[in-house]
């Protein structure tokens, strides 16, 4: 990722935005481009879509991919998570189907260029979405997932689950079943397991 040389009210990057062919970040003013995505982060994504799409089928929640935007207004940042699910009405900013207010849950598949920022920063930024109750990290680089969950005190959020063996499974707050982590890795390669 790296942040683009000028400055654009929230408003014109949405436009610009748009209009690219690339996506890219806003966070007050500094737009950052997104940089692509490896094997193991789009077959882990793909997976997990798959799974979550399979056990959302007769719910009032939804799941979407990397490609619906997310805008924070009290951060004034836009980003792109790598899976959202949102439970209740879907809130959009607008009258365009492509920018989400309100997801419950947030998926972030890391990579080691992205793994500081998605843990610090962008929780940080995460968390003042209201609606926000649970944030995943999955490592694509070797096994390794966490669930963090808001708990009932105001602001206080704790790391429910941490796993890095391929025979666990995780539990999400707002999925009837738990998912494997063999088929949220199935067809990676190169995998580094904790326990070698």
């Amino acid at each position: 990722m790296s942040a683009v040389e000028k400055t654009l009210s929230p408003d014109d990057y949405l436009q610009w935005e748009r209009a690219a062919e690339s996506k890219s970040e806003y966070h007050r003013g500094t737009v950052t481009l997104m940089a692509g995505a490896s094997r193991n982060h789009n077959r882990v994504t793909a997976n997990l879509s798959g799974e979550i799409g399979v056990r959302l089928k007769s719910s009032r929640c939804q799941h979407f991919s990397q490609d619906f935007r997310l805008w924070i207004p009290t951060e004034e940042f836009y980003t792109y998570p790598d899976l959202t699910i949102v439970c209740g009405k879907l809130e959009l900013l607008d009258d365009q189907f492509d920018t989400m207010l309100n997801p419950t849950t947030i998926i972030e598949v890391l990579s080691k260029s992205t793994a500081p920022y998605d843990r610090g920063e962008k929780f940080e930024y995460y968390r003042s979405i209201p609606s926000f109750k649970e944030y995943v990290l999955i490592d694509s680089e070797r096994v390794k997932i966490e669930v963090w969950q808001k708990l009932e005190s105001p602001n206080v959020w704790a790391l429910v689950h941490e796993t890095s063996r391929l025979d666990d499974s995780i539990q999400l707050m707002m999925l009837p079943s738990a998912i494997s982590l063999q088929d949220i890795y199935a067809q990676t390669v190169g995998l580094l397991h904790i326990n070698d």
